[in-house]
Parts: structure tokens; sequence; C-alpha cells
């Protein structure tokens, strides 16, 4: 008989919430377009629940092209329009046209900046994910230097709800930073040791 799986505590018993747990969060992403969709989506989770997200990516993927930078920089007012009519998604006008916003942003680093966007993201942890060593989820700080660094960046580009927090969690799902719990079978398949 086998042991059942120690997991971080945070997924409870939601199939979701632990396939997401099991499969992505922690895990490095270096490509550019999905950096932009998981940053655009913690935007969206400003002041709510990332299960409400979660729930609600496909509808928010459908929606949004499937988080082509290079579609949405070009949404107008009928697309925003459009957008507040779409309950599958998360209906914030500011949150929209930050969206849009950070598409535009997006081609500009890609475009001009040498490493692209993943290197633009990339560069504040070194190129490599951050392992923590925390024994339980009431140790794993909301924000870090690291994240207040990077927020402060993405704020100074023109990126909006990307506040230290928000952009710590982004750090978290995308893998710059290993913020499984040391007993959580993750941890170590993720690097941790």
């Amino acid at each position: 008989m086998s042991k059942p799986l120690i997991r971080c505590t945070w997924p409870g018993e939601d199939p979701l919430y632990v396939a997401y747990h099991d499969e992505e969060w922690g895990v490095p992403e270096y490509d550019p377009r999905a950096l932009y969709e998981k940053l655009v989506l913690d935007g969206f989770q400003a002041g709510l629940a990332w299960i409400t997200i979660l729930r609600k990516r496909e509808n928010f993927r459908k929606a949004f092209h499937d988080f082509d930078p290079e579609k949405i920089a070009r949404y107008g007012k009928r697309d925003i329009a459009r957008l507040m009519k779409n309950a599958g998604i998360i209906r914030s006008e500011p949150k929209i046209k930050a969206a849009i916003k950070g598409a535009q942003i997006w081609l500009e680093i890609e475009e001009k900046e040498p490493g692209g966007f993943r290197e633009f993201i990339w560069k504040h942890v070194g190129g490599k994910p951050v392992i923590n060593h925390f024994k339980a989820m009431t140790q794993v700080p909301a924000k870090t230097a690291m994240s207040e660094g990077l927020s402060k960046e993405l704020k100074q580009r023109g990126f909006n709800f990307v506040g230290p927090v928000i952009v710590y969690a982004f750090a978290q799902a995308v893998g710059m930073v290993n913020d499984h719990t040391v007993p959580c079978y993750r941890y170590k398949a993720l690097g941790g040791k």
C-alpha cells in the first residue's frame, strides 16, 4: 500500500486546485507568451481568490484570443465592450485595459530588449528558480525584495495591477521561486533538497 502524497495545504480538496498545484504551480515557465498570460491573469486576480480565476481561465483564453499579445495590443472600444459583456470572465474595465496596455508593452519588450520578455522577467532571479525552504505555508511571505523590484520595473514600463504581492504570486506560479513547502512531494520534484 502506497503512502498518500503530502501536498502544500493551500489547494485543499478542490480537484481543479489540486491539479493546478500538482501540474503547474511552481513549474519554471520560460515561454514569453505564457508569462504574459500568467501576469494578466494574476492582475485579474487582484482582490479575488486564485481559484476564481482558475475556474474562468478557459473563458479568459477564448475571450482574449488565447492571450496572443499581437491581437490584444490592437483591441479597441468594441473589444472592451465585448469583454465587458462576457459573464465568463472578470468584467473589470480597468483590468481589461491593463491587459491591452500590457500586450502593447510586451510587444515593445520582445522587439527591443535582448532576451525579450523572458529575460526581462527572469533576470530578477538570475535566470533560474530560487529554491526556498519553508516548512509551512505560514512561513511563505506575501512579497519579497525581488517581487518589489520586479513590480517597480513593471510599473515603470507602464504595466498595471502589478503590485509586489501580485508579482510574488506570479513568481510562485511561474516557478521563479519554489515555494512548495518542504514536506510537499512537489518540493523535491522542482529542485528542493
